[in-house]
């Protein structure tokens, strides 16, 4: 059955010690107590990078434990690669990298819970960044490990994933997923927009639907006309109405059904897991973010903030 969050989504108009805690293995009694707070949970957390040569497997505590000394590192916990949620992240991505990097960031990594070729689908359909660090966690430990939502019902086995997914719709196990899709289509004065037009730019080149917001220069990708900035009363708003609602439709219909069959969870339990985001500089973690809803990811502005 071709159905995933993004369909059902548009048929809709926290200490960090106490995450930490439950997920400390034995080596995290030997870490530093600073260090401890930010890293811990992932320490034993396996993932399979996609640009090694080899079929080996990282410890993402044990990266962002070795660090190098001011160089902060941005982790993000990515749900499966059909997911909005992973998809807004990855969009996110492309258009905030050199913002990191402007603030000294040294490496940007994101887990994503699919298989290899399911992943390097989702980099290439995107056009992600190299500078991104793609990282296989098929079965989306390191979301878990890190106290991601699981959504709604998690335990309950009997219970279809599917019939989870439709109770997340209306807030069960994910409070902000209404409020996060009604503010795609009434906009927001103070919001932004640069990530949602290269987005919506960057699929219109890959003849994506929808496709009359913007001009785009099809050799170059720059927009050359923005079709929400022209809207009346509202066309001043960091964000316009339906501006971040018709990116969303246009993700659903040209990567998440297009490519369902590529793209969807293989283990059951990523259909309502969420995702979140870390950053850590020096061993301290300086942002944390956990998804509360569909369709809720980090603002990247407040990462940039953190920095």
């Amino acid at each position: 059955m071709k159905i995933s969050r993004l369909a059902l989504m548009l048929t809709l108009p926290a200490a960090a010690s106490a995450a930490y805690a439950g997920l400390m293995g034995t080596m995290a009694l030997t870490l530093p107590a600073a260090a401890s707070a930010a890293y811990a949970s992932l320490m034993g957390t396996m993932v399979r990078p996609l640009a090694s040569s080899t079929t080996d497997s990282i410890d993402l505590g044990d990266v962002l434990q070795n660090a190098p000394a001011g160089s902060p590192t941005v982790l993000v916990l990515g749900t499966y690669p059909a997911d909005f949620n992973m998809i807004e992240y990855a969009q996110k991505l492309c258009h905030y990298v050199p913002k990191l990097k402007q603030k000294g960031v040294g490496r940007i990594l994101c887990t994503v819970n699919g298989p290899p070729a399911a992943c390097e689908l989702l980099k290439d359909m995107l056009q992600l960044p190299e500078d991104v660090e793609l990282l296989s966690d098929e079965a989306g430990q390191a979301g878990r490990d890190f106290g991601c939502s699981t959504g709604w019902l998690p335990e309950n086995d009997d219970v279809s994933p599917y019939a989870k997914l439709l109770g997340m719709l209306v807030g069960l196990g994910a409070w902000n997923t209404l409020p996060s899709v009604i503010t795609g289509y009434i906009g927001n004065p103070s919001g932004t927009n640069g990530w949602i037009q290269q987005a919506l730019a960057q699929g219109q080149v890959a003849k994506r639907w929808p496709d009359m917001a913007l001009d785009v220069d099809s050799a170059t990708g720059a927009v050359t006309r923005n079709a929400f900035s022209e809207l009346p009363l509202v066309g001043g708003w960091g964000r316009r109405p339906l501006e971040l609602a018709t990116l969303r439709l246009q993700t659903m219909i040209g990567v998440s059904l297009a490519k369902w069959d590529e793209l969807k969870p293989t283990d059951n339990r990523c259909l309502t897991q969420l995702g979140g985001l870390v950053v850590v500089k020096d061993g301290e973690m300086i942002y944390e973010w956990r998804d509360n809803g569909i369709c809720a990811t980090a603002d990247f502005e407040k990462v940039l903030e953190a920095l």
